[in-house]
Order: C-alpha cells, then sequence, then structure tokens
C-alpha cells in the first residue's frame, strides 16, 4: 500500500524506483485537483516517456512529462508550479532545523577569502553591507552560481521561516525581497553601467542595458522563490505546499471576483479560446444531423441492389447561421463578465448573420457600431465604457426600465431567426420589474437565454428577480467563469 506524501509520513527518496513512483503519482493527482485534465492513457504515455530520457536532467525530465500532459498553452504556469513542487531538491540543507548551506558558504568563502579575525568567509558571518554589496556584484559579473549561493544566504538570513508553520511562500519571499531592496539595486547598476562609459549612452543602449538587468533581477527573484519552496516541501511535505500554492486555471477564474493578475490571464486566454469555439460551430454546422428520407434517390441508387433499398439516402438540412442579440447590464462588478461575453461573441461573429449589442445600467444604448468600426475588440469595449448613453436617472441597476425603453425602440427587429442573450445578474434594486417585455420577446424570438454570473444559490436573493425572468426564458445558465461560457456558447450553432 502506498504511502501518502505530506505532514507526519516520510517521503520516500526521489532516487529510488519508488519514491519516483510515489512522487510521479502525488504530481498527476495534484494536476487534476488544480483542474488540468489528464487521463490515463496521458499518465501511461508520460511513464513511457520517462524510460527514454536521462532522467538525471532535470530539464529532460520536466519537458518530458510536460508533452505528454499539457494540452493547453494556458496550463502552463500550473503546471510549472506543481512540477517545481513535486520535484524540488529534498536534501538535509533545505530542512528548517539544524540544516547545513556548505555549498552556499563555500561560494562565499571562496569569493571573499580570509577576512581579519576569521578563518574563512561565511554567509553567517557577513553582515547585511556585505551581503548586499556581493549581490550587487553578482549581478554586475553576471555570476550564477554567486547569485544562487547568496539567494539560499539571504532566505536563510531575512525569510524567518519556521518549522511547521502554515505560511505560504508568498509572505516568505516578501519578507526577503523587501531586505533586499532590489529596485534600489537596479537603479545602482545602472548609474554603475553610465559611469562605466566614457561617452553618454544611447536612448538604445540604455533601454539594453536596464533590460538585461532587469533579466538577471528575475533570475534573482526566481531562485530565491525556488529556494522558499524547496524548503516548505521538505518541512511540509509537497502535498501540503502543493495544496497552498495551487490557483485556478484561467478558465475557473470568477469574472465577478479576478484580480488585476487574473483578468490579464483571462485576456490572455479567451483568444484561442474563441478561435476554437469558431471551428467548432462551422464543423457543428456542417456535420449537422440528417435530414428526411429522400425516397426519389433511395429508389434510383436501389437499381445497383437489384431493387433492394440497401442504401437509404436522406434530405441533409441546410441549417441557418442564427442572428443574434446581446443585452447586457455592465453596471458594477457585472460589467468584467458582459465585457468578455461580448467579447467572446464578437471573436466568433463569423457563425452568425447578424451581431447586435445593447447595454445597459438604468437606461440602454446600442453599441453595435462600436465593433464595427474597430479591428480591436478592447478598443470597442473602452469605447463602450465610456460613451456609451447607459444613465437614465442615478445609474443603478433598473432592469425592468431598461428592457422596457429596449422593447419600446428595437422590439420590432426581434424575429424568429433572433437569439437573444441577457446577461446580468438581475438585482434589481427593488424596481418594477416588467417582465412582460421578456415573455414579448420569447413569442417572437427563435430563442431567450440568460446568463447569470453570480452563483446559483445567490438567486433570488435580496433584490434578486432572476426566476422572474427566467420564466420566459428557454434557459437560466449560471456563467461564471470562462469555462462555462464555453460550454454555453456551444448551443448557439
Amino acid at each position: 500500500m502506498s504511502l501518502p506524501v505530506g505532514v507526519g509520513v516520510p517521503e520516500l527518496p526521489l532516487g529510488t524506483s519508488a519514491g519516483l513512483l510515489e512522487s510521479l503519482s502525488g504530481f498527476v493527482k495534484e494536476l487534476r485537483n488544480a483542474g488540468i485534465p489528464v487521463s490515463l492513457t496521458e499518465n501511461l504515455d508520460a511513464m513511457e516517456a520517462l524510460k527514454h530520457i536521462p532522467l538525471e536532467d532535470r530539464d529532460a525530465f520536466k519537458y518530458a512529462l510536460a508533452a505528454t500532459l499539457v494540452k493547453n498553452n494556458s496550463h502552463w504556469k500550473t503546471f510549472e508550479t506543481v512540477f517545481e513542487v513535486y520535484f524540488s531538491l529534498r536534501g538535509r540543507e533545505y530542512h528548517l532545523v539544524d540544516g547545513v548551506d556548505d555549498e552556499a558558504d563555500d561560494l562565499i568563502s571562496d569569493l571573499l577569502g580570509p577576512r581579519e579575525g576569521e578563518s574563512s568567509g561565511s554567509a553567517d558571518g557577513l553582515t547585511h553591507e556585505q551581503l548586499a554589496e556581493m549581490l550587487f556584484r553578482a549581478l554586475m559579473d553576471g555570476n550564477e552560481a554567486m547569485l544562487r549561493a547568496i539567494a539560499r544566504a539571504a532566505v536563510t538570513r531575512y525569510a524567518g521561516m519556521e518549522p511547521g508553520r502554515p505560511v505560504g511562500g508568498t509572505y516568505y519571499l516578501y519578507r526577503t525581497l523587501r531586505q533586499l531592496d532590489l529596485d534600489a539595486v537596479l537603479q545602482r547598476m545602472m548609474e554603475t553601467a553610465r559611469d562605466q562609459t566614457h561617452d553618454e549612452l544611447t536612448d538604445l543602449e540604455d533601454r539594453l542595458a536596464r533590460e538585461e538587468y532587469e533579466s538577471r533581477l528575475d533570475a534573482l527573484r526566481r531562485e530565491i522563490e525556488a529556494e522558499i519552496r524547496r524548503r516548505l516541501v521538505a518541512d511540509r511535505g509537497a502535498e501540503a505546499v502543493a495544496k497552498s500554492v495551487r490557483k485556478p486555471l484561467p478558465e475557473d477564474i470568477d469574472f465577478m471576483h479576478a484580480s488585476r493578475e487574473e483578468l490579464v490571464a483571462l485576456r490572455k486566454a479567451i483568444a484561442p479560446l474563441t478561435r476554437k469555439l469558431a471551428v467548432r460551430l462551422a464543423r457543428k454546422r456542417r456535420h449537422g444531423r440528417k435530414g428526411p428520407l429522400d425516397f426519389r434517390n433511395t429508389v434510383r441508387h436501389s437499381l445497383s441492389y437489384g431493387g433492394v433499398p440497401a442504401d437509404p439516402k436522406f434530405r441533409y438540412p441546410r441549417p441557418s447561421k442564427p442572428e443574434i442579440v446581446v443585452i447586457a447590464d455592465i453596471s458594477g462588478s457585472v460589467a468584467a463578465f458582459a465585457r468578455f461575453t461580448l467579447q467572446m461573441v464578437y471573436a466568433i461573429s463569423s457563425q452568425f448573420s447578424r451581431v447586435r449589442a445593447f447595454v445597459f445600467i438604468d437606461g440602454i444604448d446600442e453599441v453595435t457600431d462600436y465593433f464595427k468600426s474597430t479591428e480591436d475588440i478592447t478598443a470597442a469595449i473602452h469605447r463602450i465604457n465610456t460613451e456609451a448613453d447607459v444613465i437614465w436617472v442615478d445609474g443603478h441597476s433598473d432592469y425592468g426600465h431598461a428592457f422596457e425603453a429596449f422593447w419600446d425602440r428595437w422590439g420590432r427587429d426581434i424575429n424568429t431567426k433572433s437569439t437573444v442573450l441577457l446577461l446580468g445578474d438581475a438585482r434589481n434594486n427593488y424596481h418594477a420589474a416588467q417582465a412582460w417585455v421578456l415573455a414579448e420577446m420569447a413569442k417572437k424570438a427563435r430563442h431567450v437565454y440568460w446568463l447569470n454570473p453570480e452563483p446559483r444559490s445567490y438567486w433570488d436573493t435580496g433584490d434578486s428577480i432572476v426566476s422572474q425572468y427566467a420564466t420566459h426564458c428557454d434557459g437560466a445558465y449560471e456563467c461564471r467563469n470562462l469555462k462555462q461560457l464555453e460550454r454555453f456558447v456551444e448551443q448557439l450553432g
């Protein structure tokens, strides 16, 4: 019986086959927990790939696993984080108690040589100023071995890591980087580079020098982060550390609670997603279900079988592209959801005969032309946020008035080809619902769908009246992230 990796259980050494299999099993399990789909076949492919690479080559080991287990570029960062946790170095020198750092001390000693009053230089004997000076010299020289030694010494001195303390690596990383003050180090490096040149640096030379020094500082940050991770794994076990550093994949990030960094990840993920959806919708339409039996064609082909209708022929339908009408609430935190939905719909607009977009808060305005005037969807979204006339009275959501205004001005344009998408949380600030508008839409439109970015458990709580509207829709869907949005858009073909 295999033992779980983690608290209270000694980990098997990676150098043994049992230890490697234990780590690989935990690694694949954590990938699945993080949301990366890894099938049994892919797991077996990874095991087979490892037979053909030198296991002592860590990079080859890493990319062999990546080639067999990762299928989406947006999953790479998550894979890399889990890999670094499960296959970090775990020697005695990384333990937080009674740890030794002979390699770092040897490198520092070789650089400093014997100092007055001491037998040799060591990380422990350095003052803060001396360590800072060594860091500066190592960065200027691009000495990678010395940077690794300084990273280890800095973590030992500044991170304040305590055995068994359930603190994530980000906290220790912040404490270490705050003491090193890398912004001041970069400034000093740039001043030194300018002083070392006889002539003044050109703008290009200055920019190239800055980019080179910033890349060295980034490498130092990564080394410090890796050192902290190694020590956490040695102290708490890979499984506990992996759980603490786990982050959602881009397609699982909640629209309404995404941080700035997560919004950037969402924007990067939506482009390949829209291309995949467009191809899938086109294929779905091209290979639609068979139509009714074509009797005359079947009889004609039966002549080659002696009059036996052995090969039935069917009339293939000619599926028409739907016309999409999007009506989106852009108030408050719902705006992020509306932005990504509009972006996705317009990115695959070639699969629809026509796309019209309307946005509202308590007033409503058509913004279709904003997308036609530019190929940059981000610029169109910016225009919507700054130019659309969506304020009627006080700028608080009023679904009833917005829907009524839409019906008065554009209701006649809804027809049997129209699929209406209503985007919002249906939090109406206790105004009149005017649900009759959706009832009229349902009579005229091909389909009416409601997409709500709130968890279903929040529906109809407080001022939410989503059920009053959902009664008149073909479906009301929870749509909190890209994965749920993708699943819904597939139905529109």
